[in-house]
C-alpha cells in the first residue's frame, strides 16, 4: 500500500513538472548553460551549448501530439503577422538589400502558404500478408544555414516546416543579417514557450561566423543539414558526411516566343525580375526573345517601369561598376534599387524605375553571371531551337528555375522537358513558382543540387516503414 502511495506521488510530481514545462531530461552529463529569462531566449554563446539545448527540447517535443505541432505553428503564424512590416524594414536596414514593400509581400506569403503538419502524408499498402505503413518522423536537431538575401522569410519558412516534422533547429545565420535573425529566433522561442511550454526548439548564436557554421556541420547531435546559400557553403556541407538538403545558385532565363501575349509577358517578366531588386534566386536573370517580337517586348517593358540603357558606353560603365575583375558581382550593388545603380553610373532616368534593361549578346557578363541586381539583359534569337539552346547555356545546368511565355503548347512542353529545372513557370512571373500569384505551397529553400526541389515539412522528416503481418486487409 505504501509503495502504491509513493508511486502515485512520483507520477503526480512528474506530471506537474511536465505541465509546467520545467522537466528537462538532459541528454548529456554536462549541464547546459541556459539563457536567462528576460534576455534573448534561444540565443547562446557556443555551438555546443546551443545544440545540446536544442536536443533536450526536441526530446520533449517528439513526445507531443500532432495537434500540439499544429498549435505551435498556428501560434507562430499569428504572432508573426503583426510584425511583418517591422521585420521587412529591419531587414532592409541591416542588409542594405531589397525593398520594404516587396519583403512585406514575401513575408505574408511565407505565413500564408508554408505548409505545416498536413504535408506529412501517410502512405499505406495492404494485401494478403497484412499492412505496411510509410510515415514521416523527425530527424532530431537540424542544422540550418540561412542567407542574407531572404533572412526573415527563410528563417520563418524553415521553422514552420521543420517544427511540423517534429524537429528542433540550430540556425547558423548569415553574419550580414545577424541582428534581425537573432531577434527573430528569440521571438519565435517566446512564442513557442508560451504556446506549448518548451524552450530552445529554435536556437542560434549571439555572434555567428564561418567557423561556427563549420563546427555545427560536424556536431554529432546534428542529424540533418539544410543549407540555403551559395554553392560554396553547399559544397562544404556535402563534405560533412551528413544528410544534406542544399539550395544552390540559379540563373533563370525567361524565353518569349512570337506566339506569346507580348504585353502580358512584358508585365510578368518585370514583376518577377524586379521583386525585391532581383535577389530571389528564382527571379528572371535574363530575357531571350524571338527577333520579330523583341522590339515590342522591350517597348512594353519600358511602359511598366523599366529603364532601357542602349548606349554602349553606358552599358560598359554599368559592367565596370557592378562586375568585379574576378567576374563576380560587386556586393556594393547587390539588391540595390535600380536608381542607386543608375546614379552611380551617371545614367539619367525618370521616377523610381523597377528595372534596368539592355540588349546584350548571350555571353555578356550580365547574362552569364547571377548578378542579384535589378539589371536584366535581353538577348535576341531567330528561332525556337536557338532560343532553347541559349536558355540552356545561360541556366548552365543548375536545374533551378526557368520561365517561358508562349501560346504554343508543344514548345512549352519541350522547353520544360529540356530545361529540367526544379521550377518551370509558363506564362507568368517567376514568383508564381513559389505560390505567389500561382497555385501551390511556398518555400524559400529550393534544393536543386541535392534534388529535393521546393522543400516542405516532408523533406525535413525521415521516411519510415512499419509492417503488420496479419490483418487490416478488408478487400
Amino acid at each position: 500500500m505504501e509503495n502504491n502511495t509513493q508511486l502515485k506521488e512520483m507520477i503526480r510530481s512528474m506530471v506537474i513538472d511536465v505541465l509546467q514545462g520545467q522537466k528537462q531530461e538532459t541528454a548529456s552529463s554536462q549541464p547546459v548553460k541556459q539563457v536567462s529569462r528576460g534576455q534573448e531566449p534561444g540565443v547562446f554563446d557556443t555551438v555546443d551549448e546551443a545544440i545540446r539545448a536544442a536536443k533536450e527540447a526536441q526530446l520533449r517535443f517528439e513526445d507531443c501530439t500532432l495537434a500540439t505541432r499544429e498549435k505551435v505553428i498556428a501560434d507562430i503564424r499569428a504572432a508573426m503577422r503583426p510584425r511583418v512590416q517591422e521585420l521587412a524594414q529591419k531587414t532592409v536596414e541591416e542588409t542594405g538589400m531589397g525593398r520594404v514593400a516587396d519583403k512585406v509581400l514575401k513575408l505574408n506569403l511565407t505565413l500564408d502558404k508554408t505548409p505545416g503538419v498536413e504535408d506529412l502524408v501517410t502512405e499505406c499498402e495492404t494485401g494478403d500478408n497484412g499492412m505496411t505503413l510509410y510515415e514521416l518522423s523527425a530527424y532530431g536537431v537540424i542544422g540550418a544555414i540561412t542567407p542574407s538575401t531572404n533572412p526573415a522569410e527563410t528563417l520563418i519558412c524553415n521553422s514552420i516546416g521543420m517544427l511540423a516534422a517534429g524537429n528542433a533547429i540550430f540556425f547558423s545565420v548569415h553574419p550580414g543579417a545577424k541582428n534581425l535573425s537573432r531577434e527573430l529566433v528569440s521571438e519565435l522561442n517566446q512564442v513557442i514557450a508560451k504556446s506549448i511550454g518548451i524552450e530552445n526548439l529554435i536556437v542560434t548564436l549571439r555572434e555567428p561566423s564561418i567557423e561556427s557554421a563549420q563546427e555545427m556541420m560536424l556536431h554529432p547531435d546534428v542529424s540533418l543539414l539544410v543549407v540555403t546559400g551559395g554553392p560554396g557553403v553547399v559544397k562544404q556541407a556535402l563534405q560533412s558526411g551528413k544528410k544534406v538538403i542544399g539550395a544552390g545558385a540559379g540563373n533563370p532565363p525567361a524565353f518569349v516566343d512570337e506566339t506569346a501575349d507580348i504585353k502580358k509577358a512584358a508585365q510578368d517578366i518585370v514583376l518577377g525580375a524586379s521583386l525585391d531588386n532581383n535577389i530571389l534566386c528564382i527571379a528572371e536573370k535574363s530575357v531571350v526573345a524571338m527577333r520579330q517580337i523583341e522590339p515590342q517586348l522591350v517597348q512594353e517593358m519600358v511602359k511598366v517601369g523599366c529603364v532601357l540603357v542602349d548606349n554602349q558606353q553606358d552599358i560598359q560603365r554599368l559592367v565596370d561598376l557592378t562586375v568585379l575583375p574576378n567576374g563576380t558581382p560587386n556586393k556594393q550593388f547587390v539588391g540595390k534599387n535600380a536608381s542607386v545603380i543608375l546614379d552611380a553610373a551617371h545614367i539619367p532616368y525618370n521616377g523610381d524605375p523597377r528595372l534596368i534593361i539592355l540588349r546584350t549578346p548571350k555571353n555578356h557578363p550580365f547574362a552569364v553571371i547571377e548578378m542579384l541586381m535589378p539589371i536584366l539583359p535581353v538577348i535576341t534569337v531567330d528561332s525556337f531551337d536557338e532560343g532553347l539552346n541559349v536558355c540552356l547555356l545561360l541556366e548552365a545546368g543548375l536545374h533551378h528555375t526557368a520561365t517561358m511565355h508562349s501560346l504554343n503548347m508543344e514548345r512549352l512542353n519541350q522547353m520544360a522537358r529540356k530545361m529540367k529545372t526544379s521550377i518551370f513557370v509558363k506564362n507568368g512571373p517567376s514568383y508564381a513558382g513559389l505560390g505567389f500569384s500561382g497555385e501551390g505551397t511556398t518555400t524559400f529553400t529550393i534544393a536543386t543540387p541535392t534534388g529535393e526541389s521546393t522543400t516542405s515539412a516532408r523533406c525535413f522528416a525521415r521516411r519510415r516503414r512499419c509492417c503488420l503481418t496479419t490483418g487490416f486487409n478488408i478487400r
